[in-house]
């Protein structure tokens, strides 16, 4: 069912480094792998213009979310990392030094929703949902029954999160499952690969939907979703 992944703290960073394989090359049509070499940060393009998801997300969401939330995430995650061992790092390995450290939680928390946030751009698309990939499917529907069960899955993890946080297709090991993961937290740091998310902070969606969160997933899901993303990070 939806598990919530605890953030063990000392994963292996080797761990880690497994899970992300492949999905910084994905991402780079979104930008995020010339932000993860950048040192300072950089904020990664947008993969589409901010109205292209209306009218499920409208152009002023898209907007404050990527140009306020997204931004600040960056700009915060640089003032940090300046001056310290983990200025020059790419984002990734940034996210695997701090998980799980007390001391470090700032520097955590603005390099994963930097991340988080790229991802879930990726993880939309215009006219997207229906029907995925032939050999997704497959997958799919042998984890779950059918690709309506995987995504009454990611709407209750979606649903189901108390507060800001993420729901998550992820491959673990060599099944696919959905979990849920609060705030900054993301399933690279209990070792599973993410193969597409959606976002369930505030910001995400209560200036279109206010405080209907089901209608904002259930929207996104039937419509926006980026099947051959998540195929793409299957690998």
């Amino acid at each position: 069912m939806n598990n919530h992944p605890e953030n063990t703290g000392h994963f292996g960073r080797r761990e880690f480094l497994a899970a992300s394989a492949g999905i910084a090359a994905t991402l780079a049509l979104g930008g995020l792998s010339r932000g993860a070499r950048a040192a300072p940060h950089a904020l990664p393009a947008l993969p589409y213009a901010d109205s292209a998801l209306a009218p499920v997300i409208s152009a002023h969401t898209l907007g404050f979310h990527y140009g306020k939330h997204h931004k600040a995430y960056v700009d915060n995650l640089n003032k940090l990392a300046a001056g310290t061992e983990y200025a020059d790092l790419p984002l990734e390995k940034v996210i695997a030094a701090t998980a799980g450290r007390a001391d470090k939680a700032g520097l955590f928390n603005n390099a994963a929703q930097t991340w988080n946030h790229t991802f879930y751009w990726n993880s939309l698309r215009p006219n997207g949902g229906g029907e995925p990939p032939a050999a997704l499917k497959q997958r799919l529907e042998a984890a779950f029954g059918s690709v309506e069960a995987c995504k009454k899955e990611l709407a209750a993890a979606a649903m189901g999160q108390f507060g800001s946080g993420w729901a998550w297709l992820v491959l673990d090991g060599d099944k696919l499952r959905v979990v849920k993961t609060g705030n900054a937290d993301l399933p690279l740091t209990s070792g599973m690969k993410p193969l597409l998310t959606l976002d369930v902070w505030e910001h995400a969606y209560y200036l279109d939907y206010q405080n209907r969160r089901g209608d904002y997933v259930n929207a996104v899901l039937d419509k926006l979703i980026n099947w051959e993303f998540a195929l793409q990070n299957l690998g």
